[in-house]
């Protein structure tokens, strides 16, 4: 009997963490900044971006700005793969992003060479 009472607890506790797994996975994904380019005036099997490059369907890219993209019937979906710093000390910090490592760095705005802390980012 204690052996199925310990078992239960196990069983319980892994169905605790499998939902806190999930659940901390869609809080993550809620946060994603993310757009829709319908796909209405496109040519059939072929997804136009906002900058007029044609692609083709199913196909999947990432942008000069981090973005990851794809391209389905319904049109092109784009979302932000950089972490975005939000909680920092914005009047004495700036943020500078750099496009060839898709990050963002906090640093003074009066000496640049000072990185600022920062206790919150958003993907």
């Amino acid at each position: 009997m204690q052996y199925l009472q310990g078992l239960l607890l196990i069983t319980m506790e892994n169905a605790l963490l499998g939902s806190l797994v999930v659940l901390a996975t869609l809080a993550t994904s809620c946060n994603a900044q993310c757009y829709i380019i319908s796909n209405q005036n496109s040519t059939p099997n072929k997804c136009k971006d906002l900058n007029g490059v044609i692609h083709p369907l199913n196909s999947k890219w990432k942008t000069e700005n981090c973005e990851e993209c794809t391209c389905d019937q319904g049109g092109i979906y784009c979302c932000n793969t950089a972490a975005v710093p939000v909680d920092y000390d914005t009047n004495k910090c700036q943020i500078i992003f750099n496009k060839e490592t898709c990050t963002y760095t906090v640093v003074e705005q009066e000496d640049p060479g000072k990185t600022c802390a920062v206790s919150g980012w958003v993907l």
